[in-house]
């Protein structure tokens, strides 16, 4: 059952930038396997390719994923029950498991329109960094921005740590 204080003042606006994270079930480490965190990714193109959203970076952590996008049809929660049900039944399917993939909520902040994308997606890209997972901007296999990542961003900027 979702928590219905996460839900209080949720808003769905078409144009507006979010960044949305959920986090695996019971915090178990199931995007390690390249292949599930793969199958993540194309699902966030999809649905950018259906029309509900324009993807500008995303981050798939072995427990988690952030994503910051633009909602171009539909609800948040709409996008997010369609995203975790579809990777849900791949990544079961992948792995041969049963069972729960994701946890019941997300969280979704949306992006005010003097807060920077650029300096967002930087920090979402830096996420793996911060996390020990590698050492520099770029170099991990399952993220994607739409800018490009040169020497000159800082995703170690006063943003705050990995959640």
């Amino acid at each position: 059952m979702q928590n219905t204080r996460l839900l209080l003042g949720r808003r769905s606006s078409i144009g507006l930038s979010y960044i949305l994270t959920t986090v695996v079930h019971d915090r178990a480490p199931l995007f390690t396997n390249a292949a599930a965190a793969a199958l993540a990714m194309r699902e966030f193109q999809r649905l950018d390719q259906e029309g509900f959203t324009r993807s500008i970076a995303y981050v798939v952590m072995p427990d988690h994923i952030h994503w910051l996008v633009e909602l171009r049809a539909g609800t948040l929660e709409t996008v997010m029950k369609r995203f975790k049900s579809r990777t849900a039944q791949q990544a079961n399917r992948l792995l041969g498991r049963i069972g729960r993939v994701w946890q019941a909520c997300y969280h979704d902040h949306a992006i005010r329109s003097d807060e920077s994308l650029h300096r967002h997606a930087m920090y979402l890209m830096g996420n793996p960094i911060r996390a020990g997972l590698t050492t520099r901007l770029g170099q991990y296999p399952h993220a994607w921005c739409e800018w490009e990542l040169g020497a000159s961003c800082d995703p170690l900027d006063n943003l705050g740590a990995d959640r």
